[in-house]
Parts: structure tokens; sequence; C-alpha cells
């Protein structure tokens, strides 16, 4: 792609990319400098954006996961400026709040404890270590595409069962919708 197309390119996208990312950051500075992060990136692979059937998709993606990777690392930032309190030292929090969640952190591992082994898995190196899609995809041998299903179906079975054992802890009653 030539220069005089790639800026065609980015007057078409450049509004809906930065509606995108403002929807997830919640900050103009800061989905301003996404979109412009993707750019460059979509920039230094012109040579290749030929080979994607919609640049648009490719560019939605990009600046979704750049976007992501913003919020974990701002939620990181956060959590390692906690207090004590914070952290999980309860003595603010009465005692029938610290039981509950003790007992629903319990749930949460025998609920993931119980998935299959591969979803766990995934989820650990996800959501507990934080490694990214690509080492994930390195150290299972799946497919990035494959990983992030795998993700998502983990984590969708375990709001359900949590869920499921909330309504039978409440005594409530599920009705289906």
């Amino acid at each position: 792609m030539n220069r005089a197309g790639f800026e065609n390119l980015i007057r078409q996208l450049s509004r809906k990319m930065y509606g995108f990312a403002f929807r997830f950051l919640h900050n103009q500075e800061e989905a301003e400098d996404a979109v412009q992060e993707i750019f460059i990136k979509l920039w230094n692979m012109r040579d290749r954006l030929d080979e994607y059937k919609s640049i648009e998709a490719l560019a939605t993606t990009m600046v979704k996961n750049y976007c992501i990777d913003i919020i974990r690392k701002q939620k990181n930032m956060k959590s390692s400026d906690l207090s004590p309190v914070d952290k999980g030292d309860f003595s603010s929090v009465s005692p029938h709040e610290q039981m509950e969640n003790t007992e629903s952190g319990e749930i949460l591992n025998r609920i993931i404890s119980s998935l299959p082994d591969m979803y766990g898995m995934i989820l650990k190196m996800r959501d507990i270590e934080g490694d990214s899609f690509e080492e994930i995809s390195e150290k299972t041998g799946q497919n990035i595409n494959t990983v992030r299903v795998t993700l998502s179906r983990a984590r969708k079975m375990i709001r359900e069962e949590y869920i499921r054992y909330d309504y039978e802890r409440r005594g409530i009653e599920k009705t289906s919708v």
C-alpha cells in the first residue's frame, strides 16, 4: 500500500477507531494515543495489508487488544498501590462479609479446579499469571484463536456454575428467561 492509499485509509477509519477506543478507555488522550499506535503498526505492516479481507476488522481488533492491554496495565499498577486493607486485611470488614468473601473464593477455586484440564490451564495462564495470548499459544501448542475460544468458554462455565451455586446458596430457584 502506498502513502496516499494509507492516508485515505486513515481518513476512513480514524473517527471510528477513536470512538471504539474511547468506549474502552473513557479518556480522550489515551484513546487518541491508542489509535495512533495502531496506525503506526498498520503503517509498519503496510506491505502485508493486502493479505487481509478487511483492514477495518484488523484495525478494530488491534485497537481492542491494545486498549485491553492498557486497562490491564492500569489495573496492575492500581493493585500494587493498594493498602493492606484493600489487599485482604479484613480488619475493617464485618465477620459476615469476611466469611462470604472467603467462601466465594473457595467456591471459585473449586469451580476452576473442576474445569477440563486445558480450560483451567489456559484460564490460569491468562487471568492469574497474566500471560499474553501469544505466550499461551506457544506454551500449549494451540493457535491463538483456539486459546481465545477456550478462555471464553472457561469463563462462561465459571460464571454459569457460580451463578447456579449462588442461587442454591440463597435458596432461590433460577427461572429461565
